[in-house]
């Protein structure tokens, strides 16, 4: 409060104004307005001056957001311009062996590679010796994206459901379309959505043949009547989506989350730098010590600002036990917090060098950049865009993921990623801090030989 009244305009301040405005004959003096009693449009020198100066700032302002519209946020609509713009890999396993292991495997294979998302490539049954549950541990290990195994008996099971007449043959059994959505969910619902496409195409295709090449007038007419869905369906796929992303309000902190984990950063880094300024620690400690303040700030305060974000996660029931048990909770709040100190000294580095006035257009990069490679797979963007796998948005992302969907456990990297960011913006903060202080001390010494 105290400062609140040291700043503020009292009575005689007014007076005196008032006093200064005003000549002894009551004529208004045009050198200098009263205070609270001036338009925007005035035509006096003063006036003048300030409408110039804010109106410089502002389109300044302006054009300066222009730019950074056209260059910065560029680099996330690039992002999902095209997307997906490169195929993703997938397996074609053929356990059967038999004529219908054969037609699915030569029809996906077949598939224009210029009209597909996925590449599809046959792989011998012969690498899973311990059959489909082989392959998708392979999957899980991220050896490929996707998969579609034509199981083990699929023609001897069709060919005995139809010399039984089996009315409960189930056609789902015989083809497997195998992925993990927890890995990006957004790019597995996109092929999905293709690869069910395709399958579907050639199943009915199947279909048609299938009837085509019945025996008998007498024996399609039994099947027709006792078993119909066998007719009309010689063979289908089952999904095995094996890791689903099952938890919505994981969401939060896989995409959205990242966001906040910057902008949280961000606030500290600016309360900070208010605490020195106002405190005068910036211009009274030593080099070595302005600079240990600054980290020693850091790394506490975003210690606890991760405890509190990490509960708020498991106040809405995130699940990180599934993987590591009860230590799920401790790696996911040590994960958030060197996420922050990895965006949060960035931007104290950067701070140093471009001050408050202009850090917030680094943010706006710094951000956006971090962001376009945390929606779509970065194997699917252009390859500009695999910057993406050292920046800590990504690493962040893929680890939240192995903690809380049991994906690829990659956490040794991912937090190695995040203490290098750490450590390159310990000494770049470091070295901008000296040399803003040289060149402060420079002009000190300049000043006091005038």
């Amino acid at each position: 409060m105290s400062a609140f009244y040291e700043n503020r305009p009292n009575r005689a301040s007014f007076d005196d104004a008032a006093s200064e405005a005003t000549t002894h004959d009551g004529a208004t003096s045009t050198s200098k307005s009263a205070p609270f009693s001036s338009h925007f449009f005035e035509k006096s020198a003063e006036a003048s001056a300030a409408r110039g100066v804010y109106l410089k700032t502002i389109v300044g302002g302006v054009v300066a957001l222009s730019v950074v519209i056209f260059t910065v946020f560029s680099i996330y609509w690039g992002s999902v311009w095209s997307s997906p713009h490169h195929t993703l890999p997938g397996w074609i396993v053929d356990f059967d062996g038999g004529a219908v292991g054969q037609t699915v495997s030569q029809a996906l294979s077949n598939i224009d590679p210029g009209k597909n998302v996925i590449s599809w490539a046959v792989v011998s049954a012969s690498q899973f010796p311990e059959g489909i549950a082989q392959l998708e541990d392979a999957i899980l290990q991220e050896k490929t994206w996707y998969a579609v195994a034509i199981n083990s008996g699929a023609s001897t099971n069709l060919t005995t459901a139809v010399s039984a007449v089996d009315g409960s043959y189930n056609s789902s059994k015989a083809i497997t379309f195998i992925a993990s959505e927890a890995r990006n969910e957004n790019i597995y619902r996109v092929h999905k959505t293709i690869a069910t496409a395709q399958l579907d195409a050639i199943t009915h295709q199947f279909a048609l043949h299938f009837i085509a090449d019945l025996p008998t007038a007498t024996n399609a007419a039994t099947l027709l009547s006792s078993a119909p869905e066998l007719v009309a369906r010689p063979i289908y796929y089952s999904v095995a989506n094996l890791r689903p992303f099952d938890v919505p309000v994981a969401s939060a902190v896989t995409f959205v989350g990242l966001i906040y984990l910057a902008i949280l950063s961000f606030f500290v880094v600016m309360l900070a730098a208010a605490a020195r300024e106002a405190s005068g620690f910036e211009a009274r400690l030593s080099l070595g010590s302005i600079i240990r303040l600054r980290l020693t700030t850091s790394a506490v305060a975003y210690f606890f600002i991760a405890l509190i974000y990490t509960l708020l996660s498991r106040a809405f029931q995130l699940p990180f036990d599934r993987r590591f048990g009860s230590a799920g909770f401790v790696i996911f709040w040590m994960l958030n917090w060197l996420g922050m100190l990895a965006c949060g000294l960035a931007l104290e580095a950067m701070l140093t060098l471009l001050t408050q006035r202009f850090v917030p257009f680094f943010l706006m990069l710094w951000i956006i950049s971090n962001v376009s490679t945390s929606v779509f797979l970065i194997p699917v963007l252009p390859h500009v865009y695999r910057y993406g796998y050292v920046f800590p948005f990504y690493n962040v992302s893929r680890a939240i993921r192995a903690i809380i969907f049991e994906t690829k456990n990659d956490l040794g990297l991912n937090f190695g990623v995040l203490i290098a960011w750490v450590a390159l913006s310990c000494g770049t903060m470091a070295a901008f801090q000296w040399f803003v202080r040289r060149r402060a001390v420079e002009a000190g010494s300049k000043t006091a030989e005038v």
